[in-house]
């Protein structure tokens, strides 16, 4: 069976994404292009530097992207190169990146909510006038049963 636009439409995936990214990549100390490049790669799932630069085109000019989500343990080595019969590496996402994909569509499809307390969320301690605005908008999207 083939998804259809509409079928999307009915799930209302998209109906908070701004707000979920914007709660993952703040508590995640990510910035929003390296978190979709995350999504991204989550759904080529095996990936070589190749396909990372593939990825890239689209996002602003950084070179130490690579590096940064490499030492933040966001993206981990699947297969190491032995120059011999594997020319390059091959990655994928670690544990922590696939759980914070994941923790982010259950919550797009209500299954479960955003964090409201200071501990597991940095934006509920209201640190600056966007962090207060999107703590109400945090607490309208665990409101909203038709997510």
């Amino acid at each position: 069976m083939r998804l259809k636009a509409t079928d999307i439409k009915e799930l209302n995936l998209m109906k908070h994404y701004r707000i979920i990214r914007k709660w993952a990549c703040k508590n995640n100390d990510l910035t929003d292009a390296e978190l979709e490049l995350l999504i991204y790669l989550d759904c080529i799932d095996l990936f070589t530097k190749k396909d990372f630069e593939a990825g890239v085109y689209t996002f602003s000019w950084n070179n130490r992207r690579w590096s940064k989500l490499l030492q933040n343990d966001w993206i981990k080595v699947w297969r190491h190169r032995n120059r011999t019969t594997q020319k390059y590496n091959i990655y994928t996402l670690s544990f922590k990146g696939k759980q914070l994909i994941s923790r982010m569509y259950r919550i797009m499809l209500g299954l479960d909510d955003i964090p409201t307390s200071e501990r597991r969320n940095k934006l509920i301690a209201g640190n600056s006038y966007t962090d207060k605005v999107m703590t109400k908008a945090i607490y309208n999207i665990n409101q909203d049963k038709t997510r």
